[in-house]
């Protein structure tokens, strides 16, 4: 696996090396071997997946509050999305800088989102498939979230939005005063 360190402090984008011959291909998509001085000694708890019919769809911005505050490695299992990720940590270098990557089901690529982070992608494609690998359970009275078009991170949506959940459109905005999540 290829890690490669990204913009935002303490994520990456990680390539799966794949071997191949005759019969198709083999690569490892996940190892703490690999991932252990990212993981910070945390390990991975739950797997989500999600399928979203329409280009277009926008779901997020989510992340989990203190103690349940979980890094996320996302992955694109089929289709294609434009996957972003916003720094809400309080004292973070990178503190309301946002981060995206193309992601597909074709290149082998997923992204390691550090805790403190609310995480969001946008649909390129019908039909696509994510894979959410967390280090901490979901607990719905720890969610946070931040409204896909809060005017302070001002996230360039490649396209026209097509769907948004109820629950994402009624996120909150960030007040002027934030100053962050402590983690």
């Amino acid at each position: 696996m290829l890690i490669t360190p990204l913009p935002i402090a303490g994520a990456a984008l990680l390539t799966t090396e794949r071997r191949g011959d005759t019969r198709g291909s083999f690569g490892r998509w996940y190892g703490e071997d690999e991932l252990g001085d990212w993981l910070g000694g945390q390990h991975i708890v739950q797997i989500n997946h999600s399928f979203s019919a329409r280009q277009g769809t926008v779901r997020g911005l989510h992340f989990q509050h203190a103690p349940q505050a979980e890094l996320k490695i996302v992955r694109c299992l089929s289709g294609q999305v434009w996957d972003v990720f916003l720094d809400l940590r309080h004292g973070s270098p990178t503190f309301m800088q946002w981060h995206a990557e193309w992601l597909d089901g074709q290149h082998d690529r997923a992204l390691l989102i550090p805790p403190g982070c609310a995480h969001g992608f946008q649909t390129q494609s019908d039909a696509v498939q994510m894979l959410y690998l967390h280090t901490a359970f979901y607990t719905p009275e720890l969610e946070g979230a931040v409204r896909y078009n809060d005017p302070r991170a001002a996230i360039a949506w490649p396209l026209p939005i097509t769907e948004l959940s109820a629950r994402d459109q009624a996120n909150p905005l960030l007040s002027p005063d934030f100053d962050g999540i402590t983690l």
